[in-house]
């Protein structure tokens, strides 16, 4: 797995509790996963620790993008460890050349979610570990940039 990571901080205007539920219930979660015009038309999770997810993301067009994960550490309502593959409707992970995408992506990656709260608002922290350097561009912030202007909207 490579170790550079993509890093990105949020504060979002809302309570911890209420931004933990948005990752935390699968209902919550599919309201703004994704990024911008893209939808949520499937999450099941059993988020405990060991536990795993499987979540869809369908493009303006129509095209469905499976991931799949397992939860490695979860601190409520603090802290969500866990990993991230590439999968097809069934949850079996799919190498990234079969989603069309370099083969320098790994299988698994790691993602961190850290959530501080402050003044009645939170402070939260993505950490994404394992993308190749010539792959860590603007285009993998900005989905996740658009995905969490969503889930403040969701927020509201």
């Amino acid at each position: 797995m490579y170790d550079q990571e993509l890093v990105v901080t949020r504060i979002l205007d809302a309570p911890r509790e209420l931004v933990w539920k948005a990752w935390a219930d699968p209902e919550r979660f599919m309201r703004w996963w994704g990024p911008k015009d893209f939808t949520a038309p499937f999450c099941k999770s059993d988020f405990r620790i060991g536990g795993t997810y499987l979540n869809c993301m369908r493009s303006p067009g129509g095209q469905d993008s499976w991931r799949r994960g397992l939860y490695l550490d979860i601190v409520e309502p603090e802290r969500i460890i866990c990993t991230y593959s590439f999968a097809d409707a069934a949850g079996n992970v799919l190498k990234p050349t079969d989603c069309g995408l370099s083969p320098d992506l790994p299988l698994v990656f790691q993602v961190t979610v850290t959530l501080e709260e402050l003044e009645g608002k939170t402070t939260m922290t993505m950490r994404q570990v394992g993308i190749p350097p010539c792959e860590l561009d603007e285009r993998w912030e900005q989905g996740w940039n658009q995905a969490f202007d969503k889930l403040a909207e969701s927020l509201k």
